[in-house]
């Protein structure tokens, strides 16, 4: 039994719609690719959907640009404007201008070169020449660079080292002088200890032996030598010496 005819109009649900679209769709590029296979033929093929969705077939032997230049060619119509032919234009001598730097690029490196005369062989020489002489001066200029750089440090180093040596002289004198200070010190120390002790054993002020002799000055005394009381009171320090109380007491004994 076959199908019915279908109205050709405008599916108005939504997802009857996008279902259609996307049956139809792979059909028509399965048909463009049939056709390239079957026939020889170049096909290019371009589908908008209502969403701004793009689908695209353009055939393996070509591209879409190709395409376009055979059809702006053949038909005569301009498919862009003034202002996009002179973008064209120019990236047409961009792109040839690519082409010649890569086939000086290529001799440059001595590739490719059996097509070229005695004259741009001369020609390549001499930028070749030109082109190492301008590395070896830059080379020379930094390598001068460098040495100044290494000059300027190790003046930077010896600066450093003499300030260091300073320091370290002022550094050895403080210790010395503080040395020689303590020592002195330690001296006058010893000095006075040895100032008091010799004065202790010569009969010099000491609080021990001051306290001794007071002690047998009372017991000589209590002893009936009341006499040499004069004589112990003068070996006494001051604040030792007996004070009688009657002052002719001595005479009356």
């Amino acid at each position: 039994m076959g199908r019915g005819k279908i109205e050709i109009k405008r599916i108005e649900n939504l997802s009857n719609r996008q279902v259609t679209y996307s049956k139809r769709r792979n059909g028509i590029i399965k048909k463009a690719k049939e056709i390239t296979v079957l026939c020889d033929a170049q096909v290019s093929l371009i589908i908008f959907a209502s969403s701004g969705k793009m689908h695209d077939y353009c055939s393996p032997s070509t591209t879409l640009p190709d395409i376009l230049e055979k059809y702006h060619k053949q038909s005569g119509k301009r498919l862009w404007d003034a202002k996009h032919e002179n973008l064209s234009n120019e990236i047409d001598r961009m792109k040839k201008e690519n082409d010649n730097m890569q086939i000086e690029l290529r001799h440059l490196r001595g590739e490719d070169i059996t097509s070229l005369n005695y004259k741009e062989l001369m020609v390549l020489e001499q930028g070749l020449e030109n082109g190492l002489a301008g590395i070896r001066d830059k080379e020379m200029e930094y390598y001068r660079q460098k040495k100044k750089e290494e000059k300027e440090l190790e003046e930077d180093n010896k600066r450093l080292n003499f300030i260091m040596m300073q320091q370290q002289e002022e550094m050895g004198k403080r210790q010395q002088e503080m040395a020689m200070e303590d020592h002195h010190h330690q001296q006058q120390q010893q000095h006075h200890h040895h100032v008091m002790e010799t004065n202790g054993g010569g009969g010099g002020y000491h609080p021990h032996h001051s306290q001794h002799r007071a002690a047998a000055a009372a017991v000589n005394y209590n002893n009936g030598g009341g006499n040499n009381s004069n004589n112990v009171n003068s070996q006494m320090p001051f604040s030792f010496r007996v004070q009688p109380i009657q002052p002719n007491l001595h005479e009356r004994i």
